[in-house]
């Protein structure tokens, strides 16, 4: 028998993927609090987003799970750790065979998530039709919790941060109150996504033509190292700042807050800066309909989505002209 919303102690929800697809998910962690008055919100994560956990209210207790192979008495320690923990409902935010049977093994009476990978081992489930693309990832996910009466009134995407947590650094570079900064996220992980780099090149070129706009190029560590490349064909190089690899995503998200603009193509930082209250200007193909802005573009107001079903049609003119807009210049 289920328990009744307020009788329900812990729930575990799982997303542990990338961080991007991880943010999209804060509307429905709220859902599960505001809903479930009396639970605790235990996070399964990859480890990379542990610190950034730190900054969403909603979740009380996080457990670190990679996506990678792990070994087999691994997996049985973690089923023994969920057992001792006396979940009453666990919601697979990402299909997950590890986790439908982990979480079947470990006796939780109700287990929310997709009909795929082992999805018979669930007790409520939906059809996986995210390919489609139809609704935003934020939607889909409202949905998943909603087979558990779980709804909020407010679907936004929010983070608790530190503003002043970088200024020591921002003034090491020469940042000040008074520039104008403009983030840079010239990358994707999926090559498909990937705006050509001159391009980036040719935009971080034409903002630069203003003293008062400070460029500064992000990325996590694995991409700290292309950015050497972006400098080659930049032509003025003085107000161009590579932070790449060099903030925690909880630094990343206080200086996106900071910028008047984030340009990406369709990548993590751009959700991170949506949950921080940033505005980004995003650049999506739109041929591949699980992979396109109607699903992935950043959540809320005020952002700009420019898409077109070849990447190379998207001229660095037409981008220009849309950050100039939001810039003001």
């Amino acid at each position: 028998m289920e328990k009744k919303h307020n009788e329900v102690k812990n729930i575990l929800c799982v997303r542990n993927d990338r961080f991007g697809e991880f943010l999209l998910n804060i509307p429905a962690l709220r859902a599960l609090k505001e809903t479930f008055i009396n639970a605790r919100i235990i996070a399964v994560v990859d480890p990379y987003l542990v610190d950034l956990t730190k900054s969403i209210p909603f979740i009380d207790e996080v457990i670190e799970w990679g996506q990678g192979e792990h070994l087999f008495r691994k997996k049985l320690k973690l089923i023994s750790l969920l057992r001792r923990k006396g979940i009453d409902i666990a919601v697979m935010l990402n299909p997950s065979k590890d986790f439908n049977i982990f979480t079947f093994l470990a006796g939780i009476p109700e287990r929310i998530g997709y009909n795929r990978k082992c999805g018979f081992l669930l007790t409520h489930k939906l059809e996986d039709l995210k390919y489609l693309g139809s609704r935003h990832e934020v939607e889909y996910n409202l949905e998943l919790v909603g087979l558990l009466g779980a709804k909020t009134g407010n679907p936004a995407l929010s983070l608790t941060l530190e503003n002043n947590t970088l200024d020591p650094m921002l003034r090491n570079y020469g940042i000040t109150d008074s520039d104008t900064l403009v983030a840079l996220h010239p990358w994707t992980s999926d090559p498909i996504k990937q705006w050509p780099l001159v391009n980036f090149q040719a935009v971080t070129n034409e903002l630069l033509r203003y003293p008062n706009i400070k460029v500064i190029i992000i990325g996590g560590k694995d991409e700290s190292g292309k950015s050497s490349v972006f400098y080659e064909n930049i032509l003025r190089q003085g107000n161009l700042i590579d932070l790449s690899g060099k903030t925690t995503l909880r630094e990343l998200a206080v200086l996106l807050k900071k910028c008047k603009l984030v340009i990406s193509g369709d990548s993590g930082p751009v959700h991170l800066a949506a949950s921080a209250g940033g505005r980004a200007l995003v650049i999506f193909r739109d041929d591949i309909p699980g992979k396109g802005p109607k699903r992935w573009r950043p959540w809320g107001p005020g952002h700009v989505v420019i898409e077109k079903a070849s990447l190379v049609e998207i001229t660095p003119e037409e981008v220009l002209s849309k950050a100039k807009e939001i810039l003001g210049i």
